[in-house]
């Protein structure tokens, strides 16, 4: 069962093929340039050199978020296109989570942070199940002031791990804030793998429920900012 997956929920953009839990190949790039030019290139080059024509995929897998607003709504856009278009299910899994897989060796909590701009993140908590195959969330992802995440693990006797690209922007007032005990991942560990999108969403394929790609969204966890102004401007009301 051949499935394409796809991750432009941030400035990485990520593509890969997985077969019987076997990911085929990918392609990872973290040049931040336009992902709505490169996306679509990205994966005719992997289906191309993979030899795979676009009939024998059987599904589509997405980052649905959260992170970057156009990042999101592009991959999103485009799964549920091709998935349309070819006719296959759709399933899309945490942006925050494909992070949270980075660290399979961790034994506390993994906490994945994107900076979502003035003090803010997105959040999730994760832990490792007993096999080791699957990060799971402990909490529902969240859009959450990096103070508030702070005064809620102060005094937190359990490791906490964090990684992704909100570490940079914020792990001085994190360090000042939690302590010597907390700990951060490698350079390397903070960003995307398509590989890791892709064993994801092979693992959590066949206990998923059935989406309607009609209806399936990004996962944003807040609204745009134009439309967080549009609503200002009408009093709040839709």
């Amino acid at each position: 069962m051949k499935l394409l997956v796809m991750d432009t929920s941030n400035w990485p953009l990520g593509v890969a093929v997985i077969d019987q839990g076997v990911v085929l190949g990918e392609i990872n790039s973290y040049i931040s340039k336009n992902h709505s030019l490169r996306l679509m290139p990205a994966i005719e080059q992997l289906l191309q050199e993979l030899q795979i024509k676009p009939g024998e995929l059987q599904g589509i897998g997405v980052a649905q978020g959260p992170g970057s607003y156009t990042g999101v709504r592009i991959g999103v856009t485009t799964a549920k296109t091709l998935a349309w278009t070819l006719q296959i299910p759709l399933a899309g899994v945490s942006s925050l989570q494909v992070i949270a897989q980075n660290r399979p060796d961790e034994s506390g909590l993994i906490i994945p942070l994107v900076d979502a701009r003035r003090g803010q993140v997105y959040r999730g908590i994760y832990r490792w199940d007993e096999e080791r195959e699957l990060a799971l969330p402990q909490q529902a992802d969240r859009l959450q002031l990096i103070t508030d995440l702070i005064e809620e693990y102060r005094g937190s006797e359990e490791p906490l791990l964090f990684i992704g690209e909100g570490v940079s922007h914020h792990r001085e007032v994190l360090e000042q804030g939690l302590g010597d005990h907390i700990r951060f991942a490698r350079e390397i560990e903070h960003r995307p793998r398509a590989a890791q999108l892709a064993q994801l969403v092979w693992k959590e394929w066949h206990t998923r429920q059935e989406t309607d790609i009609h209806s399936f969204v990004p996962e944003y966890l807040q609204l745009a900012e134009a439309e967080a102004n549009w609503l200002a401007r009408q009093g709040g009301s839709c």
